[in-house]
């Protein structure tokens, strides 16, 4: 068994006292790769420490998080801009439009996000996109590039099967996490409409730890429970949800 772990932010403080130990654990457990989204200019530096210690398992992406565009945020795409050439990169990421709680910085976000699709596209790096209360404004968007061979994923999608299909339409995976275990979330019915051949595993951890490890701190190796709720949703073994959606990462990752 192979998985891969699409989105974990092993690189953040939360895993600072065992971070070795965590990544041995993931791998004893059948997670043999870790892509890991960048946030802001704090966080460059550790992920990419990160990786030079484990070069063969873990893949760096880079870009600024719509919650980090703040009113210097044309300084942190300068950043991110001149990072890419400087090292090997398997995404644009994570980037995206964040409504959530704060809506003041939403034009600064649009403009943030379309500079790092046109970033995805002079480099032809997939963009691995947020997009918390904020779907049908990125959905919009994203159609402008249609015709341009933009790929990339929904990251933690938790959409409606009728935005899935918006999403899959314009070429983009889907990442499936830790809310899917949630008893209440409803995700499990969204995702049992949608094809394996459009969905890739991740965690977001530390964050969004799946049932039956909700509230804690959120590790790659609990990708299994994620694989295991995809296997009872699709009727199928482990082993098929793993072969499907590794494939689909090493496919639109190249790793």
């Amino acid at each position: 068994m192979n998985l891969i772990d699409t989105h974990t932010h092993l690189y953040l403080s939360a895993f600072d006292n065992d971070r070795e130990q965590v990544i041995k654990s993931a791998l004893n457990d059948g997670v043999g790769k870790f892509l890991l989204p960048n946030i802001d200019n704090s966080t460059v530096l550790p992920m990419l420490k990160l990786t030079g210690q484990f070069p063969e398992v873990c893949f760096p992406m880079m870009g600024l998080h719509p919650t980090s565009v703040k009113d210097d945020y044309n300084k942190e795409l300068i950043m991110v801009a001149n990072w890419l050439p400087k090292e090997t990169f398997c995404a644009i990421g994570e980037i995206g439009i964040d409504l959530y709680r704060d809506k003041h910085f939403f034009q600064e976000q649009n403009r943030a996000f379309r500079y790092q699709i046109e970033l995805a596209l002079e480099h032809n790096l997939p963009v691995v996109i947020h997009s918390r209360q904020s779907f049908e404004v990125i959905i919009n968007i994203l159609k402008e590039f249609k015709d341009q061979q933009l790929r990339g994923v929904f990251h933690s999608f938790t959409g409606s099967p009728e935005q899935a299909y918006k999403a899959i339409e314009l070429g983009f995976k889907l990442g499936i996490g830790g809310i899917v275990t949630f008893k209440n979330s409803g995700l499990d019915s969204v995702v049992e409409k949608i094809s394996l051949e459009h969905i890739v595993l991740e965690t977001d951890s530390p964050y969004l730890a799946p049932a039956p490890r909700r509230g804690k701190r959120n590790e790659s190796a609990y990708l299994l429970y994620i694989a295991n709720k995809l296997a009872e949703i699709f009727s199928t073994d482990i082993e098929k949800v793993t072969d499907i959606t590794s494939a689909n990462a090493i496919e639109l990752f190249v790793i």
